[in-house]
């Protein structure tokens, strides 16, 4: 069966907003490679560009990972404010959620506090302090306890 995986890009802060992420979800990441680990002659890096992020991969829970990838200079700069999805996460219990929403919301701006929700499920939307948006789900009646 096909997996979906979400790949973020940063506009330079890749690393930083990883080592936040591993913060909150725990774990080690999977793989880290550099803009200086496979460099292009067609688009020469700068010194600082090159210790960048070309790739890096944090497995989360049994079956899922996060990735993501600093952008080339050379490629434009992302408008962070301009997200037209968001990353749902589906929890295994309420402590798990409310762990997940509040770490990963820290220094970020809350839409729609975690709560019950009209549709049965305790649920949260936010966007972290790097422009990401989220979704915070724990459904009972898919994760009987």
């Amino acid at each position: 069966m096909a997996q979906i995986n979400p790949y973020l890009h940063f506009n330079g802060n890749a690393e930083e907003a990883f080592n936040f992420y591993k913060s909150v979800f725990g774990g080690e990441f999977a793989r880290i490679v550099r803009y200086k680990d496979m460099p292009m002659p067609e688009h020469p890096y700068s010194e600082q560009e090159a210790e960048k992020i070309m790739h890096i991969a944090l497995p989360i829970g049994k079956n899922s990972i996060l990735m993501a990838s600093d952008t080339p200079e050379f490629m434009g700069k992302h408008n962070e404010n301009e997200n037209r999805s968001k990353i749902s996460i589906s929890t295994e219990s309420k402590e798990e959620a409310d762990h997940l929403f509040n770490g990963l919301s820290a220094g970020g701006q809350i839409e729609m506090p975690i709560e019950n929700s009209p549709w049965g499920s305790y649920f949260g939307m936010f966007r972290d302090k790097f422009g990401f948006e989220w979704m915070v789900d724990f459904d009972p009646k898919y994760n009987q306890q």
